[in-house]
């Protein structure tokens, strides 16, 4: 994919003041070299790029881990040479996988035999296991519909439009109508009700979350399964639910065991979850489980044997490193229930120092709720001289990233800037983080005033667009940075 260039990334060659102790030719930008360098030239040159990186610490956007204890770090470099997919030449390793399966079937309840093994895979992330969650739903339906004679061609997933944008990749990479239902002004999440009406005989399954990019709430998983339920018994369909757990499925069990969202409900038959995010382990490791055999359909695996035995595999990744696998059983067997319940509580601990913070200020609305995924999403109550993509653009200046971003239909007019609680930020940095908040606020309260105009409802659209460019103009000119997306 080619992206147009800036005029920095344009340059023809980059050059190091250091490594010219070595190399004193430019280095093409673009294009291989035609000769070899010094090792030393190498890592200086990039190292020097890289210093321009934001600190992945001070990065609130992100709910991906940025912090490891060291001996994990050590067993992560001893295996950054092993082949996940090469079960016959690393066995220890594929047997760690199949634990890490078990341990996290377990914690989600899945209706498992004292000596039976858990149906489930390790994937690169959430996306690649909502792929293969998505696939083995689309293919159980078209098989049945087909046994009963029926057409298959037109599939379809109801969501709520506050879903990640893997479930749009899936719903346009495998052909299947995304059904999206829509939020409202005080309503981030999907509504239960309205996803059951949603649902017909070409619904593969419905798809709740279990922690929402967006504000971390938790969707109702339980009201879901039992409305579900009824109108399956009035319909005679067997329509089932997808749990997208990719944030909280390591917060959940241990802050909220007795809420109902898991396989505990029997209707819910597959669930993700992202091993890199609370899950503690740094970013490329996501797990999908299955509640049971049936739920995967056998014509889905793939048995090679070029690798050495016989492997069944199902993942739409090969090749991958071992590494976040090896990290994953590290931290379950490290922490334990008790350990992981520990960082999760002192994670809502400093959300709650966060949250008052902010609410002592005076300026803010919590979008938020405290039952959900550690963050704190919040909006300015008066964004009638500075709105909150300034604010986030402002507070790069000290160095943190505090995404700004509008919420989808039918609350796109609704603006949030969020903070995610991970296991690295203290409380000390949280409150840093406000006083931070503060003075960028004061600075911005101290400059001009946006050119804003009330536009009256009989103006007319080339008028709101010569006002947006006004303002874009207005927020180039206090810092010339992007603005952040929901990450």
């Amino acid at each position: 994919m080619v992206l147009s260039k800036t005029a920095s990334e344009s340059d023809e060659s980059i050059y190091s003041t250091f490594a010219s102790r070595y190399v004193r030719t430019p280095l093409p930008r673009f294009k291989m070299p035609e000769n070899a360098i010094p090792k030393e030239a190498a890592y200086q040159i990039i190292n020097d790029e890289l210093m321009l990186d934001g600190n992945p610490r001070l990065n609130l956007a992100s709910f991906v881990t940025t912090w490891m204890e060291p001996e994990c770090d050590k067993l992560i470099m001893a295996a950054i040479n092993k082949n996940y997919v090469d079960m016959d030449e690393y066995p220890v390793t594929t047997e760690l996988q199949n634990r890490c399966v078990n341990m996290i079937a377990h914690l989600f309840n899945a209706p498992l035999g004292e000596s039976e093994a858990a149906i489930g895979v390790g994937t690169v992330g959430s996306s690649e296991a909502i792929m293969l969650a998505g696939l083995a739903f689309k293919r159980r339906w078209q098989n049945k519909r087909k046994a009963e004679g029926k057409p298959y061609d037109k599939p379809n997933i109801v969501t709520g439009a506050n879903v990640q944008v893997c479930w749009e990749k899936f719903a346009r990479y495998f052909e299947v109508e995304l059904k999206e239902v829509k939020l409202r002004d005080g309503y981030y999440v999907m509504d239960p009700v309205k996803a059951v009406e949603m649902v017909d005989e070409n619904t593969i399954c419905v798809a709740a979350i279990l922690g929402s990019t967006l504000n971390g709430e938790f969707e109702d998983v339980k009201l879901l399964n039992d409305l579900l339920k009824k109108k399956n018994r009035k319909t005679g369909w067997d329509t089932a639910i997808h749990v997208d757990a990719a944030s909280g499925g390591f917060v959940a069990p241990f802050l909220y065991p007795e809420l109902e969202w898991d396989f505990r409900l029997p209707l819910v038959k597959s669930i993700n979850v992202s091993g890199h995010k609370y899950g503690l382990v740094y970013a490329g490791i996501g797990w999908v489980i299955w509640r049971s055999k049936d739920d995967l359909p056998e014509e889905l695996i793939f048995h090679i044997n070029y690798l050495g035995a016989d492997q069944p595999t199902f993942t739409l990744n090969f090749s991958k490193g071992s590494s976040q696998v090896i990290a994953q059983y590290y931290q379950l067997i490290r922490l334990g229930y008790e350990g992981y319940r520990s960082v999760m509580e002192n994670c809502r601990e400093n959300m709650v120092v966060l949250k008052k913070g902010l609410e002592a200020t005076g300026r803010f609305n919590i979008i938020s709720k405290d039952n959900g995924v550690p963050l704190v999403a919040f909006s300015l109550k008066d964004n009638s001289r500075h709105d909150e993509f300034e604010v986030s653009e402002t507070l790069r200046r000290f160095g943190w990233i505090v995404p700004a971003y509008t919420m989808p239909p039918d609350a796109q007019h609704v603006t949030v800037l969020r903070v995610v609680i991970r296991e690295d930020f203290s409380r000390t940095l949280a409150e840093r983080l406000v006083m931070d908040i503060v003075r960028v606020l004061q600075e911005l309260d101290n400059l001009p005033a946006k050119v804003k105009a009330k536009i009256s409802s009989e103006e007319n659209e080339k008028t709101r667009k010569k006002l947006r460019e006004i303002t874009m103009a207005w927020r180039k000119f206090v810092t010339d940075r992007k603005m952040n997306g929901v990450c």
